[in-house]
């Protein structure tokens, strides 16, 4: 091999390492790229918080401000149980709902209180 094809296939390495590893980083700081377990996390929180504005819903559907004051008057880390007793966590179709969306439901609803 010829010296200078050799410099130009050691160069030429490095530059390929050094593009790849240039786009990697603006992909991932910049370009919106991201990993699977970062992803998983962005779906289950979007997933919590459409569920969070279901149980909501269904708490405040044909609401007559007795249920609120109910809410109220209950302790704030008995309110999960309230709403889980309640049924208003469930979604459509489930048998039992995850305790996740009773808690984020009795956070969101306390902005209601609040009013």
């Amino acid at each position: 091999m010829k010296p200078d094809t050799e410099t130009k296939l050691k160069f030429g390495g490095w530059g390929l390492v050094a593009g790849a590893a240039g786009a990697m980083i603006v992909g991932f700081y910049w370009g919106g790229w991201t990993t699977q377990s970062k992803t998983q996390q962005m779906t289950d929180a979007a997933v919590l918080n459409t569920r969070v504005a279901i149980c909501v819903a269904q708490f405040t559907k044909g609401s007559d401000k007795k249920r609120l004051t109910e809410l109220k008057a209950i302790n704030s880390w008995e309110r999960a149980a309230f709403i889980e007793k309640g049924g208003w966590d469930k979604m459509p179709g489930e048998e039992k709902a995850s305790d996740a969306v009773a808690r984020a439901c009795a956070e969101g609803l306390e902005t209601l209180m609040a009013k």
